[in-house]
C-alpha cells in the first residue's frame, strides 16, 4: 500500500493512519482515509464482498472489502478507502459510526492472529481468571480502554492542579530503609551487603517530611507504594497515590490543596465538578453513622435511645448506651436473616441485637418483637416518636458500651443499605480529629491509629500520662461514598513531642534512634511546621468509572491471592541469583 500524504487531521495521525476508526462521521463522506486496527468481526456479503468491523481504541467502523482477502478475527490491518454513507436501511444506531462505512478498500495485513480465547466486546461475560491470564487481550476491550484513559485524564488533572498551587514534583526513593509503619513491607535483599535489606516504601512518609526539613516547601508526587497486606476489592500489593506535603501550613490549608486536586480530577473524569465538601469530626461520624467512612448517600442515621431506657426494667437495655437504626421497609426481613445479623453483632462484641418490626393494629402503631411485651407504653411511644419509624419498617437496637454499639449498627447499616459504588451522587466528606491512639496492645501500650508521626491536638497534650486513649490527633481522612480515598495529618516537627509519642507507644529512646534516628537527627536542625495528605488514585478512578473492584482500573493487577496469572509472578529465581544475594531457600512442600 502506498504511503499516505501527511494530511493528518489530528494528533492521533501517524505515518500509517490519518484518523481513528471511531472518529469518522457523516461529515467525512467522500474523504479518502487510512485506518489501522484489529478485525472485530467479519461478515460475508454475497460472493465477492465482505464486511469487516475494524476496531481501535476509539471505536469501530465498517469496512467493505474484497471477499478474497483472508482476514479473520483480531488480524491487524491497515485499510485505505473512501468514506461513504451506508445504504438506506443498513444504518446501525448502536455505533457512533453507524451512518457511514469505508468502501473501495485496499488491505494490508500487518499481523495475523489466532482465534482469541474469549470475545473482546463488553457484551461477553468472561471469567476473571481467564481475563487476567490473557490481560493483553482483555486490554483491547472497550471497558478497560475507557477506564485506563479516564485514569490518564485524572493523573493529568492532578498534576496540573498541584503545579497551579505551587507544588514541586519530587521523586523519592523506591529502595528505602526498614522503618515499620504498620503494614508488612516487601523486603529487597542487598547483593553487596549480605544479610541486609532494603524495603519497598509503603508510602514516602518520612522522605517527604525530610524534604520539608530541606526547605522544598511544597512537594507532590504521583507515587507508587507497596504494602504486603491481604488483598480485597479495594487493595493491591502495588498502588498509586497522590502524595503531598507542605510547610508552614495548617490542616485547613492541606484540605484546600487536596480538595482542589480531587475537584479537578472529578471534572476531568466525569465532566462534573464537585462542590463544597462536608466536614465532620471522627466522633460525630461514629455517633451518627457508626463508621469513620460514612456513605452519605444512604438513608438513616444512628439514633440515641439512651434517655428512653435510662431507667428501664428491660434487662436487654441495661447498658451505658442504647443505639437504634431504622431499616425502611425492613419489617419483611426473615427470622433467619435477623438471626444472622444477631450473630454478626455478637461476633463484634455485643451482647446481642434487639429488633422490632413496626406494625399497625386498629390504626395504632406498635411492634412485633420478642421484647415488645417487656416495654412500657411510655417506652414504646417514645421509641416510635424518636425513631420516626413507620409501618413496615424495622428498628434494630444495640445496648452496650458506646464504641461497640456504634460499630455494630454502623456495620449493619453499610451492609443492609449499601448502594453500588457508581449509583447516586458523589458524596465527599472530610473526617477530622481522629483518636491519636486506637486501643491497647497485649502489653497495655497504646497503638497508633494512623502513624506515629501525627501531631496531637495541642489541648490534649496533658492527657498523654493520664488518659492516652482520649488524645485526639490533627489527622484527617477524605471519604467518598463510603470509600476512604486518603489520609493525612499535621506532622510532629519537634523532637520532644515525637519522643513523647514514641514512649507512649512503648518505643524506647534507643529503639527510636535505631529505627528513626535520621528523622530525629533532622529535627535537631530546625524542622518547619508541616502537614500532608495522600489519596489513592486507584480507588478514586474506580469510583469515577463505576467499578466495584480497583483491578478494573489497573492495567496489570494481581489476583486476590497476590499472583500475576499472565507472567506467573511470584516465581522462583535461579540458585545462582540466590547465592549472589547471600540467600538460601527454605524447602517447599509440594
Amino acid at each position: 500500500m502506498s504511503q499516505s500524504p501527511n494530511d493528518a487531521s489530528g494528533r492521533e495521525a501517524t505515518s500509517l493512519r490519518d484518523i481513528l476508526c471511531g472518529s469518522l462521521s457523516a461529515a467525512d463522506i467522500g474523504r479518502k482515509v487510512e485506518l489501522c486496527g484489529w478485525v472485530a468481526r467479519r461478515r460475508e456479503h454475497g460472493e465477492h464482498l465482505a464486511f469487516v468491523d475494524l476496531r481501535d481504541y476509539s471505536g469501530i467502523v465498517q469496512c467493505v472489502i474484497d471477499g478474497a482477502h483472508d482476514v479473520r478475527s483480531e488480524y491487524v490491518l491497515r485499510v485505505s478507502g473512501t468514506v461513504r454513507a451506508r445504504p438506506e436501511g443498513t444504518i446501525n444506531d448502536r455505533l457512533s459510526t453507524g451512518a457511514i462505512e469505508v468502501g473501495d478498500c485496499e488491505i494490508e495485513v500487518l499481523a495475523s492472529a489466532e482465534p482469541p480465547p474469549f470475545g473482546l466486546d463488553d457484551r461477553t461475560e468472561v471469567d476473571e481468571q481467564i481475563r487476567l491470564r490473557n490481560r493483553f487481550l482483555d486490554l483491547r476491550r472497550p471497558r478497560l480502554q475507557k477506564n485506563l484513559r479516564v485514569r490518564a485524564r485524572v493523573n493529568r488533572a492532578i498534576r496540573s492542579a498541584m503545579d497551579d498551587q505551587g507544588f514541586v514534583e519530587v521523586e523519592t526513593p523506591i529502595l528505602w530503609a526498614p522503618t515499620p509503619e504498620g503494614a508488612r513491607e516487601f523486603a529487597v535483599p542487598s547483593r553487596l551487603h549480605h544479610g541486609s535489606f532494603y524495603v519497598l516504601p509503603q508510602s514516602p512518609q518520612l522522605a517527604k517530611q525530610l524534604l520539608m526539613v530541606g526547605g522544598i516547601d511544597r512537594y507532590y508526587q504521583i507515587a507508587r507504594c507497596m504494602r504486603d497486606e491481604d488483598l480485597r476489592a479495594d487493595r493491591q500489593f502495588e498502588f498509586t497515590q497522590l502524595d503531598l506535603e507542605a510547610s508552614f501550613v495548617t490542616q485547613d490549608d492541606i484540605v484546600g490543596f487536596a480538595t482542589r486536586a480531587v475537584q479537578d480530577a472529578a471534572e476531568a473524569a466525569t465532566g462534573e465538578r464537585p462542590g463544597q465538601m462536608a466536614t465532620m469530626t471522627w466522633r460525630e461520624s461514629m455517633d451518627r453513622f457508626g463508621t469513620d467512612k460514612p456513605d452519605l448517600r444512604l438513608d438513616g442515621e444512628l439514633i440515641d435511645l439512651s434517655a428512653t431506657f435510662g431507667n428501664s426494667e428491660v434487662k436487654a437495655f441495661a447498658a451505658p448506651i442504647v443505639k437504634a437504626l431504622v431499616i425502611p421497609g425492613g419489617a419483611t426481613t426473615t427470622r433467619s436473616q435477623l438471626d444472622t445479623w444477631t450473630d454478626r453483632a455478637k461476633s463484634m462484641g455485643a451482647g446481642g441485637l434487639a429488633w422490632f418490626r413496626v406494625t399497625r393494629e386498629e390504626g395504632v402503631l406498635g411492634f412485633d418483637s420478642p421484647l415488645d411485651r417487656f416495654l412500657s407504653d411510655q417506652e414504646r411511644s417514645a421509641m416510635l416518636e424518636i425513631t420516626s419509624a413507620s409501618e413496615g419498617d424495622l428498628v434494630l437496637c444495640v445496648a452496650d458500651e458506646w464504641r461497640v454499639a456504634v460499630d455494630v449498627l454502623g456495620t449493619l447499616r453499610s451492609q443492609i443499605l449499601s448502594l453500588p459504588v457508581g449509583d447516586g451522587p458523589a458524596c465527599y466528606v472530610w473526617i477530622t480529629e481522629f483518636p491519636l491512639f486506637d486501643g491497647l496492645d497485649a502489653e497495655g501500650k497504646p497503638q497508633a491509629a494512623h502513624h506515629p508521626f501525627t501531631m496531637p491536638l495541642e489541648e490534649d497534650l496533658d492527657l498523654f500520662e493520664t488518659d492516652p486513649l482520649a488524645v485526639r490527633s490533627q489527622a484527617y481522612d477524605l471519604v467518598l461514598n463510603g470509600w476512604e480515598l486518603g489520609s493525612g495529618s499535621v506532622r510532629i516537627h519537634r523532637a520532644d513531642i515525637q519522643r513523647k509519642v514514641f514512649r507512649a507507644l512503648g518505643v524506647t529512646d534507643q529503639e527510636a534512634e535505631e529505627r528513626f534516628g535520621f528523622l530525629l537527627n533532622a529535627f535537631r536542625y530546625g524542622a518547619p511546621p508541616h502537614a500532608g495528605f495522600a489519596f489513592g488514585i486507584d480507588r478514586l478512578v474506580a469510583i469515577f468509572c463505576g467499578e466495584e473492584n480497583i483491578r478494573e482500573v489497573i492495567a496489570f493487577p494481581k489476583t486476590q491471592s497476590g499472583t500475576d496469572l499472565m507472567t506467573g509472578a511470584p516465581a522462583r529465581i535461579a540458585p545462582s541469583a540466590l547465592n549472589d544475594l547471600g540467600l538460601r531457600p527454605f524447602p517447599v512442600e509440594s
